[in-house]
């Protein structure tokens, strides 16, 4: 290419910088539009709250259907969901069965081969999940409306028509045994096993996890039973959310469903008694080496079910559920002992726990733990709090809702959560009013009752010879030396 002549090298420049200028010009604000940057900018509107509205009926299997109606955009989200989960049919000696049966209904059916199943939802453009957790399990998937009905049709080949071959079972086998040795070396993993089981021992389901034993024993004819009856209708919500017509949809999933056989019932989700209460002490896992600390601190809370769970909401998201929480303001923010903490209650069927916690720097795990029961003797009462304080709470929790129902997934996960724990439909209408009520009387009261000062359960997760000294000088509970597993240590 021949080369531009000086000449014409500075013209182009010229015009450029001409052009530029005058674009600067244009676009520069007049002096009423300057933005005085020593202001902070108001605050947008709220975020509307738009519940979209939806049917119910009944499947021929006898599974319950809602569907909900969303034509902005041609997509489909299609879930089935079981009500229960591994706490109540999993064996305590083959934890992790629901898990391996969950990854083996992808594996291959009578008609498809693990690959064949693979490479005929690619060309659709779509997966298939599957998944048990504690109180329930799903299989459900996201698709375009044109591709709802041949999408189903694979849902249900995987749901009536798994082979569950032997050489997929040792192999999933052997990839979570893997890594259960990773997690091994995974503070944060540690301390996930540790503090449930100290919390509610090794005969309550919460407190149970799979482990080398329990998944060495399970064997295919185990994954067979439990597929066969875990999966029944009788414990089922089929939601469809999306571009569908709630008056055709429902001989689609009726057609595609047929070979569902009837049968099954819920749970009734009866418990064990929680582990009388013990007086509050520093469980201490030794992770040699480690540069942090993971910190788990609580103690078991009340059900879903409980009629404080709305004043729990707004105190918790004051002690710890957002990033300007006075946990996090403390020990991030001004601090710097952690990169963020946070606290929690697992509300479930059952007594969930309360947990606060996250990663510490090593060097500061004492000054950190004195942090965090400052906090929590704050919030029941030592720091009274204040209107600003409760009002940021309340708006955090009230205008994050809306954001639940901007897509078909969202909304089909929030009409789900409704049914799992028994809520009224017109449950997320009332949220806001409900929220508002709460007064700085309930947040001290709730703080009080369920955060139990006296018989807390402190793990932590870290080098046990530099910071176990540091910790025991702060005389805040005494120290017990645990394993792993949380087996106490003599």
């Amino acid at each position: 290419m021949r080369r531009m002549t000086p000449h014409i090298e500075r013209t182009i420049a010229a015009a450029s910088a001409a052009l530029l200028a005058l674009a600067i010009a244009t676009a520069a604000p007049s002096a009423q539009q300057a933005v005085d940057r020593t202001k902070t900018p108001p605050a947008g509107p709220p975020p509307v709250l738009h519940v979209p509205t939806w049917t119910k009926a009944t499947l021929a299997d006898g599974a319950e259907l809602i569907v909900a109606e969303k034509h902005d955009l041609p997509l489909v989200s299609f879930t089935i969901t079981l009500m229960g989960g591994s706490n109540q049919f999993e064996p305590a000696d083959k934890r992790g069965l629901a898990g391996l049966t969950a990854s083996m209904m992808s594996e291959g059916t009578k008609t498809r081969d693990g690959e064949a199943l693979s490479n005929a939802l690619q060309l659709l453009g779509t997966s298939v999940s599957v998944s048990i957790g504690g109180e329930s399990g799903s299989m459900g998937f996201l698709s375009t409306s044109g591709k709802f009905a041949p999408t189903l049709d694979i849902l249900a080949d995987m749901l009536v028509n798994s082979t569950f071959p032997a050489a997929s079972l040792e192999r999933l086998r052997g990839q979570r045994l893997v890594a259960l040795t990773q997690a091994k070396a995974q503070p944060g993993a540690i301390a996930n096993r540790v503090f449930p089981r100290l919390l509610y021992g090794s005969a309550h389901p919460y407190g149970q996890f799979a482990t080398e034993d329990s998944y060495k024993a399970i064997t295919r004819d185990d994954v067979v039973s439990f597929e066969k009856t875990y999966f029944e209708p009788g414990r089922a919500l089929v939601t469809v959310v999306g571009d569908v017509n709630p008056a055709t949809v429902k001989a689609t999933i009726d057609k595609a469903l047929a070979a569902w056989a009837k049968g099954g019932t819920k749970p009734a989700f009866t418990y064990p008694a929680v582990p009388a209460a013990k007086p509050t002490t520093i469980f201490l896992v030794d992770k040699p080496g480690a540069a942090q600390s993971t910190f788990a601190i609580g103690n078991p809370g009340p059900p879903r079910s409980t009629a404080d769970y709305f004043a729990l909401q707004v105190m918790n998201t004051m002690l710890g559920g957002m990033f300007q929480s006075r946990l996090n303001a403390n020990i991030r923010e001004d601090k710097g002992y952690s990169y963020g903490v946070n606290s929690s209650f697992a509300f479930g069927k059952g007594p969930g726990a309360f947990r606060a916690g996250g990663d510490i720097v090593s060097a500061k795990s004492d000054a950190a733990l004195v942090e965090f029961m400052k906090e929590l003797k704050g919030i029941e009462g030592a720091r009274p709090v204040t209107d600003d304080e409760l009002a940021t709470a309340k708006d955090s929790l009230i205008q994050r809702l809306p954001g639940a129902f901007a897509s078909v997934q969202g909304i089909n996960g929030a009409i789900t959560s409704l049914w799992v724990q028994g809520l009224p439909d017109d449950y997320y209408q009332q949220y806001r009013a409900k929220i508002a009520a709460i007064t700085a009387a309930d947040v001290l009261r709730v703080a009080k009752q369920y955060i139990d000062l006296d018989h807390l359960a402190i793990v932590i997760v870290g080098d046990k010879a530099s910071i176990e000294a540091p910790l025991k000088a702060t005389n805040i509970a005494p120290i017990v030396n645990v394993d792993l597993d949380g087996n106490v240590q003599k």
